[in-house]
């Protein structure tokens, strides 16, 4: 970055601004993308046909998966949006366009009524919510880090994923306080919609992020300069295929282990290992508790000592630990799962952190909405996406329920592979 990029500081009431404007409308975003997932086994009930119920599952979570086959269409649309128009105007539109369907979701009539229109009406708003989160998470990673000041980008990048489990956290809370304030019976009925139709908060926050919030002084310093790409998508392709792939890489020990923490807990926890919906939604909640505890804790180690040497540590310790921890889930009592998810979740958490900042750091100004974004979110479509119907699968398949932690094995090795060579960029300069 040039001198007059680095000088380009937000105000410390400007950037308290960006801070909590951010932090709500990516929590609420995550939280209209993350209360399908808690709520599968009431979707799979309404919207897909009765009979079979792994059938109903595997079908809501192909449509869950569906979501994020459209996130690498929307890092394309919203990375060029943010590279070419400000960071700003892209993370706004994103935040909107996932409000909509996410309170459409609640709305919707279900297979009883509409036979097969049911699942595909919840196909398409799962496929605009997920054009939404392709350019919403990495719009807000990129405007939290580039207001930040250079010893503290791993703090405020980590202020992204932290909203981020706010979301799902407060999801998990919303379902909670719901369906243990009416019936069983009146839950499944209707109470199940309340916690999409909640989901138009978001879009509040968009307005007021798109009223009151300034540009990025990143971004503002290179268009002033002239170094913004016309091209973002080719040039993030020709220019920098080595970061991309890193960042791909690195990121499958966010997205794997995220959501089965997250999404797929839910359901083994009741449907295979037999424990009620609401413990697994009590353990749930916890599991969110522990993440945001331990994000930010990663996330100031990694300004202080570096993000690779914290992300290499954390990586090999989950690569270590997380069949011994896995095994604790076999033929336990509630109490028992719950302590072994919350510490597959401290690990979870405690590599979250640092991420942002790498991402953001990985890449130049020019581009760097479009190439975070379709790295990291190519990453999420092919694997975390694609987690809980995997997951599903690999139980179903091998009859042995700790072939989840073989997965996740797997992605910790090729995260590992990934940081191998990275160079460290946490004291440098974010470049224009």
């Amino acid at each position: 970055m040039s001198n007059a990029a680095t000088s380009a500081t937000p105000s410390k009431k400007s950037l308290s601004k960006v801070i909590w404007a951010s932090m709500s409308g990516n929590a609420l975003e995550w939280y209209d993308y993350a209360i399908y997932g808690i709520m599968a086994p009431v979707i799979a009930h309404h919207f897909f046909p009765p009979g079979n119920e792994t059938a109903q599952l595997l079908a809501t979570y192909g449509v869950f998966a569906a979501g994020f086959l459209a996130r690498p269409l929307g890092a394309v649309f919203f990375g060029w949006l943010g590279d070419k128009f400000g960071r700003k105007k892209s993370l706004v539109v994103a935040i909107l366009m996932m409000a909509f369907p996410t309170a459409l979701i609640g709305c919707m009539p279900g297979f009883d009524t509409i036979g097969y229109w049911a699942p595909a009406l919840l196909t398409l708003m799962r496929i605009m919510q997920g054009l939404s989160m392709g350019g919403a998470f990495s719009g807000s990673i990129a405007y939290m880090v580039e207001h930040a000041p250079g010893n503290k980008r791993g703090m405020l990048g980590s202020m992204s994923m932290l909203s981020l489990v706010a979301g799902f956290l407060l999801g998990s809370l919303v379902a909670a306080v719901v369906s243990s304030s009416m019936s069983e019976a009146d839950f499944q009925d209707w109470g199940w919609r309340i916690p999409f139709l909640l989901g138009l908060a978001a879009g509040v926050v968009g307005i007021f992020i798109h009223k009151h919030c300034d540009e990025s002084p990143t971004f503002e310093t290179a268009k002033a300069e002239g170094t913004i790409s016309k091209t973002p998508v080719r040039d993030a392709f020709r220019n920098h295929p080595g970061a991309m792939f890193r960042g791909f890489a690195m990121y499958l020990t966010v997205t794997v282990p995220f959501y089965l923490t997250t999404i797929y807990f839910v359901t083994y926890t009741s449907k295979i290992l037999g424990h009620s919906l609401e413990h697994a939604l009590e353990i749930n909640t916890v599991n969110m508790i522990m993440l945001f505890i331990t994000i930010p804790i990663s996330a100031w180690l990694s300004d202080r000592y570096g993000r690779r040497k914290i992300l290499m540590i954390i990586a090999f310790a989950m690569l270590v630990s997380v069949y011994p921890i896995f095994t604790l889930f076999e033929n336990a009592d509630v109490i028992t799962v719950g302590i072994a998810q919350a510490l597959f979740a401290i690990l979870v958490g405690l590599y979250l952190g640092p991420m942002p900042a790498v991402l953001v750091e990985m890449f130049p100004t020019s581009i760097r909405l479009t190439g975070m974004s379709l790295s990291y979110n190519i990453a999420a479509t092919l694997f975390g996406g694609t987690t809980p119907i995997v997951s599903v699968w690999l139980i179903e398949h091998t009859g042995d329920n700790l072939s989840i932690a073989y997965y996740v094995m797997i992605c910790n090795a090729c995260s590992l592979l990934a940081y191998w060579k990275y160079k460290d960029r946490y004291k440098e300069p974010l470049n224009g």
